[in-house]
């Protein structure tokens, strides 16, 4: 199997340096960019398994640069993990809500990156499988190749994180999802972000889907499920 190549975007060249090591150590070939424009040029000439991303860079940060890769549709699913010395809990819940898959706090330990790294290769990987293609409620589709949301045949602009979301709900309808089951599904993370995140992105969801997102109930003092069955529950 070929090595996975990782784009690096460090703009600390002996920190680069020592991230290039240790990833071709465990097995990576990587690419080390020093800026967001190198990064965005280099995007567009190789094929990237993953993005190790810098928030304070020189000139565009790191907060925009992923932004950038979100909305195009060549890297929108590229995994991207922040790491950066900024680990303020506002920071790292901006970071989320940008879609990045992790986010490691400087200074951290090269053994932790790796295996940070490798779960979530494995975890694209397993996703890669089309096993399943098309998760389907009522008027609601949701398309796992292409990553598209329909609405009574109607694509609806969603967010990464919305669209996990959704993908989770419907993956096990019927069944009440703590707010913590949800979080370590969407991020797999369970102590860097607050709980709470879910709320707003659960509102988010249930506003784009109109009447569809009273299938979304509030399972109170737990988180959410999704029913296509009309109950006697009200979604909060």
């Amino acid at each position: 199997m070929q090595e996975p190549l990782i784009l690096v975007v460090e703009d600390d060249p002996n920190l680069a340096k020592l991230l290039e090591y240790n990833l071709n150590r465990a097995g990576y070939k990587s690419h080390l960019s020093g800026t967001a424009e190198d990064a965005l040029e280099q995007l567009s000439r190789k094929s990237f398994d993953l993005v190790l991303l810098d928030v304070m860079l020189p000139g565009m940060d790191g907060f925009e640069l992923c932004r950038i890769i979100r909305q195009h549709q060549l890297y929108k699913d590229l995994p991207i993990i922040m790491v950066t010395a900024k680990g303020e809990e506002i920071d790292r819940i901006l970071g989320f809500e940008l879609g990045i898959d992790d986010y490691v706090v400087k200074p951290f330990s090269p053994r932790e990156l790796n295996l940070r790294i490798r779960a979530i290769l494995k975890r694209d990987r397993r996703q890669g499988g089309k096993i399943e293609e098309l998760l389907k409620a009522g008027d609601l589709e949701i398309d796992l190749v292409r990553h598209i949301v329909t609405l009574d045949g109607k694509e609806l602009v969603v967010t990464l994180m919305e669209f996990k979301l959704l993908v989770a709900l419907l993956k096990r309808k019927g069944e009440a999802q703590s707010r913590e089951r949800l979080l370590s599904d969407v991020w797999d993370v369970d102590k860097s972000i607050n709980t709470r995140t879910i709320d707003t992105h659960i509102t988010r969801i249930r506003e784009k889907l109109g009447e569809t997102g009273r299938m979304i109930k509030t399972v109170r003092g737990l988180g959410y499920k999704f029913e296509e069955k009309e109950s006697d529950d009200h979604a909060e």
